[in-house]
């Protein structure tokens, strides 16, 4: 697992995430997709079996630091109780940011 510089290196990344918690039937996609938008990122987010949320977001470094942080504030909807996160390099796999059903 690769690990964020706080600087802006100008690399673009991706997140791949698990959000845990209650994070269903929350309004959590909707308001993870808008941040996302905000934020310029592309990828996807979907409800998990396991009650969790599954997230894969690219884009600037900073972008998705900022990201990042916000899935941990109190203003996620919900209640997030763990991240599970991965870094990786940006794929360029998506155009937009959706929810996946």
């Amino acid at each position: 697992m690769a690990e964020f510089q706080e600087g802006d290196s100008g690399e673009r990344v991706r997140l791949t995430a698990r959000v845990g918690g209650t994070v269903q039937a929350v309004g959590f996609r909707y308001w993870t997709v808008r941040q996302a938008e905000e934020l310029g990122l592309t990828g996807s987010v979907r409800n998990n079996d396991d009650g969790s949320v599954g997230i894969v977001a690219e884009g600037p470094q900073t972008a998705v630091l900022e990201f990042r942080r916000w899935l941990r504030s109190p203003q996620a909807p919900g209640r997030v109780e763990n991240v599970e996160e991965q870094i990786s390099p940006d794929t360029g796999e998506f155009h937009n940011f959706g929810v996946v059903y």
